[in-house]
């Protein structure tokens, strides 16, 4: 019999890479860790790791059955859902989805969708995490979320992942933000000696600013480094920067002008969910209401 338990740290283990890694996740001790995963090779009857250095590495078994969990842990989720929803005196759906989305789509339409599903739906939890979305697909395979609203520039530049099934959202047109009034439509290139703000490495809107300067033939020259757009824009309108953003990321309250960019962008957002989890009632529902308030 396959311990459930068990199988969520091998889907970590596959996702995470290391055994500590995933013990930081789980919140146990990676000694606890190795041992639960060697129950569970001998649960499965089959080889299931192999050491690589000091790397617990997955077998070709390990990795089927990694991908059998995945679909068995979110049928049981969708099991245990349809059960709530029997016990629910008022009927309709009932259960927890974990939603991740980045700032500015919190900001504009996914808090929103969240309240209407709290007033249509009073028996489904619908919890809300701040996520860049150069961490969505990663977090929702690792199972840490349910649904991700997660961007991309839609020029199919973006990874595909055969287990992950997008919702398009909406589309959102890139500005080049520069303090003082809009002047129309820009070059790009007509920037390269201005200096320019970005968030942190490693988030989507750091990898816009930096691929789109070196397409346009120049180097950024980075003056501003930031955490959130709130900071970031407030060095824009002090004239000490220039950058790239979504125009739904740029915030009315700061004094910016957003323009347009001669050789047009637009990313495109979408709603993230695992394909084994797409048909269960309380995430299509949010993957609905998700898409009517964006529109």
């Amino acid at each position: 019999m396959l311990d459930p338990w068990r199988l969520r740290l091998l889907t970590l283990l596959e996702s995470l890479g290391t055994v500590r890694a995933v013990a930081e996740a789980a919140r146990l001790s990676p000694s606890n860790v190795s041992e639960q995963l060697a129950v569970l090779e001998r649960e499965a009857g089959a080889e299931l790791f192999e050491r690589a250095g000091r790397r617990l590495r997955l077998t070709p078994a390990g990795a089927a059955l990694a991908r059998h969990a995945r679909v068995i842990l979110d049928q049981m989720g969708a099991a245990h859902e349809e059960l709530a929803a029997f016990d629910a005196v008022e009927g309709g759906l009932a259960g927890r989805v974990r939603l991740g989305a980045f700032t500015s789509a919190l900001n504009t339409f996914v808090l929103g969708a969240v309240r209407d599903l709290g007033r249509d739906h009073p028996r489904l939890r619908v919890t809300v995490w701040e996520l860049d979305p150069a961490e969505s697909v990663a977090a929702l395979q690792r199972g840490e979320c349910d649904v991700v609203v997660t961007a991309d520039l839609g020029s199919g530049d973006a990874a595909i992942v055969p287990d992950v099934v997008h919702t398009v959202l909406a589309t959102d047109e890139i500005m080049l933000v520069t303090a003082g009034p809009s002047r129309g439509t820009v070059d790009l290139a007509d920037f390269a000696r201005h200096p320019w703000s970005v968030e942190l490495p490693g988030t989507w809107t750091f990898d816009l600013v930096t691929t789109a300067c070196r397409r346009a033939g120049f180097e950024p020259e980075i003056v501003g480094c930031f955490a959130s757009y709130g900071p970031l824009l407030a060095h824009v309108e002090a004239g000490l920067s220039v950058t790239l953003l979504p125009e739904l990321a740029v915030d009315p309250r700061y004094r910016v002008a957003a323009r347009p960019v001669r050789d047009p962008m637009r990313r495109r957002i979408t709603a993230a969910v695992r394909r084994s989890s797409a048909a269960r009632p309380s995430i299509a529902t949010v993957v609905e209401s998700l898409r009517r308030a964006a529109n």
